[in-house]
């Protein structure tokens, strides 16, 4: 299904989609403490899970609900499940020991008993399932009232590991994972995402090139085998010279890499502020014939800030119409610092931006 014949290509065609902000950040606005994260099912663990965010769709559903609510009504268009870390592989991270405090690595073999752990992926089925579930009530319950679609995007993170790069730097062949110990995580967090509703794929804030071609691949798999095929959003995490993180491929490159998938957008999130994004954005929206997405981190990190992150909702809204008047961008939002705040102030000012047009659109006319 190509972008313009989907419900949300549709939109695409007269206006700006909006896209909502940072879970984590806004979680952060509700106090919450290890305690509450626990709840009764979790109070035994053995390490700190406050940053583990995704748990809260499990042991704190009010909570997120209430989060999916305020970004629909401060307009998003898409939300995004609370699943960026919800994979067997990142979970570990929390429940499993780590054998470098034993004198031991982590590497292939350790990830095997990871992938093979049944409670393990046990858990991130239900974290995808149950956060998926979660923003499909919201988002059909806000769409029936307001008379306008909402769009659920299963979110899909970049791991804790790299394909792309040993750890170690006397031995630069050595990869702590495998490519099939990935793409089976994600394979398992791609089903668990599609039972639970999701109108769309978000492979997001990709450092690592590997890594995604892994998920995309994944995502391959499950719907040739499964008889069931979603649109699919990429997005990647630059760096100051235009690189992605780990794999160092430039945003052309990027595209050019990623571009075979038929993706029904690609975009640039995460990483720099919006300040530092706009050349960037540029040279992919120039390339890429597909939608431009776009939502960047609310500026650099700043502890002193309510949101942790420099830029307010005022500051958002004014660079993210910057990138409208150039003619980048067809889907806009924020990341890491923007709240429901943020996304409100976003949508305030692309109301009457016209959407970048596709090159698609262009060869048709």
């Amino acid at each position: 299904m190509t972008s313009l014949q989907h419900p949300l290509g549709k939109i695409l065609e007269d206006r700006i989609a909006i896209l909502d902000g940072a879970m984590g950040t806004t979680i952060r606005t509700y106090g919450m403490k290890e305690a509450d994260i626990r709840g009764e099912r979790f109070k035994d663990a053995k390490k700190d899970l406050l940053n583990n965010g995704d748990l809260f769709s499990l042991t704190q559903p009010g909570i997120i609900c209430d989060i999916h609510r305020r970004f629909l009504e401060a307009g998003a268009d898409i939300i995004e499940t609370n699943t960026f870390g919800a994979t067997s592989i990142a979970q570990s991270e929390f429940f499993v020991d780590d054998p470098r405090e034993h004198g031991g690595r982590k590497d292939p073999e350790f990830y095997q008993k990871i992938i093979d752990d049944r409670s393990l992926g046990d858990l991130a089925r239900e974290i995808n399932e149950q956060s998926a579930r979660q923003c499909r009530e919201w988002a059909d319950r806000v769409a029936n009232a307001t008379g306008r679609p909402r769009f659920v995007a299963g979110a899909i993170g970049p791991l804790t590991v790299s394909l792309s790069n040993s750890p170690d730097a006397d031995d630069p062949g050595f990869r702590v994972v495998t490519f099939d110990q990935v793409k089976t995580a994600y394979a398992q967090q791609v089903r668990a995402l599609i039972a639970g509703g999701v109108d769309l794929l978000l492979v997001e804030t990709i450092f690592d090139s590997l890594n995604a071609k892994a998920a995309l691949v994944a995502i391959r798999e499950v719907f040739d085998q499964d008889g069931k095929e979603l649109p699919v959003m990429i997005s990647a995490a630059v760096g100051r010279g235009g690189e992605t993180m780990i794999s160092a491929q430039t945003v052309e490159a990027f595209w050019y890499a990623v571009q075979h998938v038929k993706p029904f957008s690609v975009g640039l999130n995460c990483s720099l502020g919006p300040d530092l994004m706009y050349p960037f954005l540029a040279e992919l929206s120039e390339k890429a014939d597909v939608p431009i997405s776009c939502y960047p981190n609310a500026g650099l990190p700043n502890p002193l800030s309510l949101t942790g992150f420099d830029l307010g909702p005022e500051d958002m809204g004014r660079y993210l119409g910057n990138f409208a008047q150039g003619g980048l961008i067809n889907i806009a939002g924020g990341c890491c610092g923007n709240t429901p705040e943020h996304i409100a102030a976003i949508a305030k000012a692309l109301h009457e931006q016209p959407p970048r047009r596709l090159r698609i659109e262009s060869k048709a006319a």
